[in-house]
């Protein structure tokens, strides 16, 4: 039933749109500070976006890093958790917290009005003294529109629909873009016996590998977060040197900049290597130039050469889909990002944005200080 839009701001809950892991963090947060939360979420059960994604789907930040405030994950828990490790973990953190969500409510657009908000979903308006916008950076999936996509007479993914690794043996497959959902595609692929697998690079990763012998990488992640960001560039730099030596050799072009400068300006994460790079230096991938166009069964790159990939896996990255809730208050950017996140004040009172960046320790690690960060401002200001 649609609430009232008349009364005080101040009276009204938060409101919470998203129950993915910044989503919770951010509502248990405020409950601590005792602050009234209302949890909105489009789809019917918790963690959907997790239980969609392919079975092979590993976290690349460690356990011990990948924690929600106050709860650890199980004995023997793998340092890499797996998609459902992760989908049991969200609903036990819900679960214990005494988080509720009001499932299947679609947000529209969110309002400015008497000194609150409006929330409007499919079901009515909803009145808030304030909103977090927990619905993630990485919504929708992305394939740029080129020249002659709708000819292609293969078969056209995005990397969010990878499915299973094996379903790719004896075709050949084409990979467009070298980041970090990239190198996952060629990590697992890199075990399946395909025929060529081909890499479109437009630039090159900052590369770290997974564990260098039997050591996680990423266990020192909270360390380097500390640093100062050019310290951080040079480390993962030299790593990605030592480990791997010079990829150049094997066609993949330099990045052009730090991890961490990249990371920290252009929100591109840093990719993992899990068996990528053995394959790419023994022959099995091959580097290629960017996609210029498709026709029929081919795909012609920006060097002239031509291909013809059974499949195209477009790890090309995802968008917020923002902008028809929020894009007319002046909080995103030019590709729909959120100017804003965590405890940043975003120009507009009382509202507030929740894991719309990656950074070098975790999802699940940044939304623990964010949102205590959120909650500890919307206290004070109550």
């Amino acid at each position: 039933m649609a609430a009232t839009t008349t009364g005080p701001a101040a009276n009204e809950p938060v409101i919470v749109i998203g129950a993915g892991a910044a989503g919770l963090a951010a509502a248990d947060a405020l409950r601590g500070h005792g602050v009234s939360v209302v949890i909105l979420e489009k789809e019917f059960r918790l963690a959907e976006p997790w239980r969609c994604r392919h079975e092979q789907l590993h976290l690349n930040t460690h356990r011990a890093l990948s924690m929600l405030p106050g709860l650890s994950y199980p004995p023997r828990t793998p340092a890499f958790p797996n998609k459902g490790v992760i989908v049991d973990y969200l609903e036990r953190f819900a679960t214990e917290r005494g988080l509720v969500v009001e499932f299947g409510t679609t947000v529209e657009r969110i309002e400015r009005k008497d000194g609150g908000w409006l929330v409007h979903t499919i079901e009515g308006v909803r009145r808030a003294s304030q909103v977090i916008v927990a619905t993630g950076r990485d919504r929708l999936p992305w394939i740029p529109d080129w020249d002659g996509i709708k000819s292609f007479q293969g078969r056209l993914i995005h990397a969010g629909e990878f499915g299973a690794a094996q379903a790719y043996a004896g075709k050949s497959v084409l990979v467009v873009g070298a980041g970090n959902s990239g190198f996952d595609v060629l990590n697992h692929l890199s075990g399946v016996d395909t025929k060529e697998i081909w890499l479109s690079a437009r630039q090159g990763p900052s590369l770290l590998p997974k564990r260098v012998g039997s050591v996680a990488v990423h266990r020192f992640a909270g360390i380097m977060a500390q640093l100062p960001t050019s310290v951080v560039d040079t480390m993962i730099s030299a790593t990605q040197r030592l480990i791997f030596g010079d990829l150049t050799r094997h066609g993949l072009p330099p990045a052009p900049k730090g991890g961490a400068s990249r990371l920290g300006a252009e929100q591109i994460a840093i990719a993992v290597d899990d068996g990528a790079v053995a394959a790419l230096k023994a022959g099995r991938i091959t580097v290629v130039a960017p996609v210029a166009s498709f026709s029929g069964k081919s795909v012609r790159l920006s060097d002239g050469k031509v291909i013809e990939p059974d499949v195209v896996i477009a790890a090309t990255g995802y968008r917020s889909g923002l902008e028809t809730m929020v894009g007319d208050l002046g909080v995103l950017d030019g590709k729909g990002v959120s100017k804003a996140n965590g405890g940043t004040p975003t120009g507009q009172p009382g509202l507030w944005f929740i894991g719309m960046r990656p950074s070098l320790t975790s999802y699940f690690h940044s939304a623990g200080i964010q949102a205590r960060a959120i909650a500890r401002q919307i206290a004070k200001a109550r």
